[in-house]
């Protein structure tokens, strides 16, 4: 996690100063847990959580649709870091994250599912 705009908030749902102290998040274990799950779990302006996606919860909006932000491991990365990675074709970061998502699904026995990258997908 990064940038004003997540640690504020954050520190906000979770009972400390993201903006004065962000340095909680890497010092403190259970800050660190409670703010990864929260960025995992909460919907945040026009986008949907990670959750939402990975569960089936996601239900694109009209401008989804149109920027082609369609549900699955893609879409994750949209929410995460759509602006540096998304629209671009063929992007090396993408495509180490999707080796490693593949990997650990192949660990776990579940499915990879659909819509592994953001290359078509407008960011967020």
């Amino acid at each position: 996690m990064n940038r004003n705009f997540n640690y504020g908030p954050a520190g906000q749902a979770l009972g400390f100063d993201g903006l004065r102290n962000p340095e909680l998040v890497a010092n403190c274990s259970d800050t660190a847990f409670q703010t990864a799950l929260w960025f995992w779990m909460t919907p945040r302006e026009t986008k949907p959580s990670c959750h939402q996606v990975m569960v089936g919860e996601y239900c694109p909006s009209r401008a989804d649709a149109a920027a082609n932000r369609t549900a699955g491991f893609g879409l994750v990365t949209n929410i995460v870091n759509g602006g540096l990675e998304c629209n671009i074709a063929d992007d090396a970061r993408v495509n180490n994250r999707i080796g490693f998502y593949r990997r650990y699904c192949q660990v776990l026995g579940v499915d990879v599912g659909p819509n592994l990258d953001c290359a078509h997908q407008l960011p967020y």
